[in-house]
């Protein structure tokens, strides 16, 4: 058989493929599980080498303890003025302050409740016939009266109490207060009311009983205002050692640490 008859009659045989070897296929980008958030390795070495706590975490830091601190001064501060506060409520201590019933400058009868009308009240004893220490003190209650209500509004009432009732009447306590300031409330009464208003105060008061008209005489009190709570409660005796912002600033202070209710005056 020749050779064209053979290849002629030969089967095909099929075409063998090679397998396509597998090839895995690497990103070229920077950025690899290993480090996380961070794009570099220098990144991740800086970070490293700045430690656990940043310029922010430590100012954050800073910042809460200032501020723990100034709070915990505050509130050292306040419980201690309580104490003292509470310490004049004592058993066995000589209460300042008490109920009264006396009259204002427009001859109305009022008592201590509605002299104080529902805020603090800073009390004061004189007389309008006082040649120099009332009138400066007066002078000085209107500076306190007005930063008081510059930083706690009208929640503060002035009082002032003579201890001259026989020629301090309504119509002369008016027009003497009209001089210092409009908030004051002047209170005067008849001789037996003053002095028992001043003993509840532990006023001195030295003004004599039984006066002929035009008869001249002294009259001694105390240089003390006291600040007395919305209810009444002696607080604090403020002198001449204090100015008249000193003694605001504590005032202020006082009405901001009390925690019932307090009238404030549009």
């Amino acid at each position: 058989m020749s050779t064209l008859a053979r290849s002629q009659t030969s089967p095909l045989r099929p075409a063998i493929c090679s397998p396509r070897p597998n090839v895995r296929t690497f990103s070229t980008s920077p950025r690899s599980e290993k480090w996380g958030m961070f794009k570099t390795v220098q990144e991740a070495e800086a970070r490293h080498k700045s430690g656990p706590f940043s310029f922010r975490a430590g100012a954050l830091f800073v910042l809460t303890g200032v501020g723990l601190y100034s709070y915990f001064t505050y509130e050292k501060g306040r419980m201690e003025r309580m104490r003292v506060t509470e310490s004049h409520k004592g058993v066995g201590k000589a209460r300042i302050g008490g109920e009264f019933t006396l009259t204002d400058q427009n001859g109305q009868r009022i008592t201590d409740k509605e002299a104080r009308d529902g805020k603090f009240s800073l009390v004061y004893f004189g007389f309008t016939h006082c040649p120099d220490i009332c009138p400066e003190e007066l002078d000085k209650m209107a500076v306190m009266i007005d930063k008081v209500y510059e930083k706690r509004g009208k929640s503060l009432q002035p009082i002032f109490i003579t201890c001259d009732p026989a020629r301090d009447t309504p119509k002369v306590m008016k027009e003497y207060l009209n001089e210092f300031h409009p908030a004051l409330v002047g209170l005067t009464g008849t001789y037996d009311e003053i002095k028992d208003v001043c003993k509840k105060y532990r006023v001195y008061f030295s003004t004599p009983r039984d006066l002929k008209e035009g008869m001249d005489y002294l009259v001694d009190h105390s240089i003390y205002f006291y600040l007395m709570d919305p209810d009444g409660n002696f607080v604090e005796a403020l002198g001449r050692q204090h100015t008249a912002h000193q003694a605001a600033d504590i005032i202020s202070t006082h009405i901001g640490d009390w925690k019932g209710p307090v009238k404030i005056d549009a």
